[in-house]
This record gives C-alpha cells, sequence and structure tokens, in this order.
C-alpha cells in the first residue's frame, strides 16, 4: 500500500555539524496515528520520520562519519499531510523547487522521495539542560553543477508503512521509534498474521534526479 501524503482539511551520538549538508534519503517511516497537546487539548494526527544520511566534511575536514564507518544521519517528523499550512508540503516543495499541482495534492506518494538527493540546511538547538539537538531547518535541492558527481548511497532504503507492517523493517529501526509505532492506534489493530517478518525490500535502481 502507497504511503500517501493529501491535503486535507539507529541513534545518532555525534553531533551533525550547523550548516548546509548533502543529503540522501534512505528512511520513510510512517509513524501512525499519534497522540499531541495542542494549545491545551488532545490531538491525533498522522505522523512520518523523513531520515537522510549526510555526505560531506566538518568544518576541520573530517568526513561527517559515525564511529562505525557510516554516514551520520538526521531525521525529521512531519504531519502526513500536504495543506497549504503543512510543514510537510513546504519542506517538499523547497526540494523539488516546484509546488505541487492540484493532482498531486490529491495524493502524492511520499515514498518516491526514497533514494533523492537534496541539501539539508541543519541548525542547533541548545537546552537548559545542556544539552544541543539538531534540526533540519531546510530541504532545498542539489545545485546542478554537484548532481554529476553525486556521491554513493550507503544505507540500505527503506520504507515502513504502519498499514501493512513489515516486522523486518521495523526490527531494524532503533527501539525508541519501534515503541513510538507500536504506540500508534493504526497497531492496535494490526492482525497477528502481519506480524510475519520479512525482507526490507529492494529499491535498487532509484534515479537520482527528483523524479517526482
Amino acid at each position: 500500500m502507497a504511503l500517501i501524503a493529501a491535503a486535507t482539511g539507529g541513534s545518532e551520538f555525534k553531533l551533525v555539524p550547523a550548516g548546509l549538508h548533502m543529503a540522501r534519503c534512505f528512511r520513510v517511516i510512517d509513524l501512525g496515528t499519534q497522540k499531541s497537546q495542542w494549545q491545551g487539548k488532545e490531538k491525533w494526527s498522522r505522523k512520518v520520520l523523513i531520515q537522510w544520511e549526510l555526505h560531506g566534511e566538518d568544518e576541520d575536514g573530517a568526513p561527517l562519519l559515525t564511529d562505525e564507518g557510516k554516514p551520520l544521519s538526521v531525521s525529521k517528523r512531519y504531519t502526513l499531510s500536504l495543506g497549504e499550512n503543512a510543514q510537510l508540503r513546504a519542506d517538499l516543495v523547497s526540494w523539488r523547487g516546484r509546488d505541487f499541482t492540484p493532482e498531486e495534492l490529491a495524493g502524492f506518494d511520499i515514498s518516491k522521495l526514497l533514494g533523492t538527493w537534496c541539501m539539508v540546511n541543519i541548525t542547533h538547538d541548545k537546552k537548559e539542560n545542556g544539552n544541543t539537538y539538531t534540526n533540519v531547518s531546510s530541504v532545498t535541492p542539489v545545485p546542478k553543477a554537484l548532481r554529476q558527481a553525486l556521491p554513493e548511497g550507503v544505507n540500505d532504503l527503506m520504507l515502513f508503512d504502519v498499514s501493512e507492517p513489515d516486522m523486518g523493517v521495523l526490527g531494524k529501526l532503533p527501539n525508541k521509534l519501534q515503541e513510538t509505532i507500536r504506540g500508534c492506534k493504526e497497531w492496535q489493530k494490526v492482525p497477528v498474521s502481519q506480524a510475519a517478518a520479512e525482507s526490507a525490500g529492494s529499491f535498487a535502481g532509484v534515479d537520482d534526479d527528483i523524479p517526482w
């Protein structure tokens, strides 16, 4: 089943440097319908997580790698909506370099993001407890001059749809993310028979250009 956004009414311990970085989308994770508080009221909305692996160097010329030698990654959670004021729509429009057509707004499959490249702008948010967190403040296209020299992607592409849960994919996600997914409304309706482990599937051959 496609993971559709429509216009309707692994742990990281290294801090990603602030600034603009080349990035490849390698995870689109459906978090299901989650509860939140908005202006003192309980609200339920469908959420999705998009995750990017980063390519490049920090200010000292060191590659953006974890201690295990894999690319540092960043993620952002969105409400699964292409409404006029939705952050997902704003970031995708910026990423694509164009707005959505009326037909696309009726239902856009965000799994098309997998394997595509962009530039992500990272900002830092330092909390009172002393911890510093990274934020994806904007997503833009890769400059034309760099599109012919894109690096090789490293992480396997991963899609998870809570309405058709692949337990093999779920088991590869960080524990906290699994807990979030298992707490959504949809998970309470998942039949035990659907909990069979399957492989993550192959997305080999995805075009590096933005096909969406």
